[in-house]
């Protein structure tokens, strides 16, 4: 079967979702503003409306464009989303053969944090100090009640960094926290030692207030251990399932 057709069409619409994304630079328009209508972008790139609808599509699975019917398409919340949609499905698939997809991501996330530490130590601010500690009493007062506290566990790493002033940081953070809390809930995988994850979040604060960056990296390694462990239980979860 001859499938040059299925390829120059790709690449056509690959071009036209490239023409769309150096026309929203060009033009400076920022997250919520609107695009042109679909006829001026037909007149403007002289393809098909059918054409212009599938680019846009496309953009929209990327949150590049926010397609409201009945009311225009937008410049979307250029978030991260899609690359955690992404990533959670390679883990998933690639469970089904070993544990080695869900091992790279916390790798990736351990390196990321490790150096984030170190540069965050020195100066984070006595207010997110406080509020680390605000947000451990929280922790601390699930894992009493015998719960898990996955919301809070975020909110501490949110903090622990947002005076470094990175939006990406945050995204990131936000996306591999996003896909091994999926692969998680859709195991059925829980935290097997809630108090000693409060413990080792706590040990992090107490070097941050120190200032001790080699004492707060070595937290974060400790807690990363306890990540190991819950990769652990996953394979065994697999295994089980099985």
């Amino acid at each position: 079967m001859n499938d040059q057709p299925q390829k120059l069409s790709t690449r056509l619409g690959r071009a036209i979702r490239e023409e769309i994304s150096a026309l929203i630079l060009q033009r400076g328009l920022r997250s919520g503003d609107p695009l042109p209508t679909e006829t001026e972008l037909v007149e403007a790139l002289g393809v098909s409306r059918n054409s212009i609808r599938e680019a846009l599509k496309g953009l929209q699975a990327l949150d590049i464009v926010d397609i409201r019917h009945g009311h225009g398409t937008y410049v979307g919340g250029l978030s991260l989303e899609p690359l955690a949609d992404g990533l959670t499905f390679r883990v998933l698939h690639g469970l089904r053969n070993d544990m080695r997809s869900l091992e790279e991501i916390v790798e990736v996330r351990e390196a990321l944090e490790e150096a984030l530490i170190r540069r965050v130590t020195p100066t984070i601010p006595e207010t997110d100090l406080d509020a680390l500690d605000e947000v451990l009493e929280r922790m601390s007062a699930r894992a009493e009640e015998g719960a898990t506290f996955a919301d809070e566990d975020m909110q501490f790493h949110e903090v622990l960094y947002r005076s470094l002033d990175n939006a990406l940081v945050t995204q990131l953070l936000r996306a591999f926290w996003s896909v091994y809390q999926r692969v998680n809930h859709r195991l059925g995988v829980t935290d097997p030692d809630p108090p000693e994850t409060v413990n080792r979040h706590r040990a992090i604060v107490t070097a941050l207030r120190e200032r001790d960056v080699a004492r707060a990296e070595k937290a974060m390694a400790e807690h990363f251990r306890n990540l190991d462990v819950r990769i652990a239980q996953v394979a065994r979860q697999q295994q089980v399932m099985d």
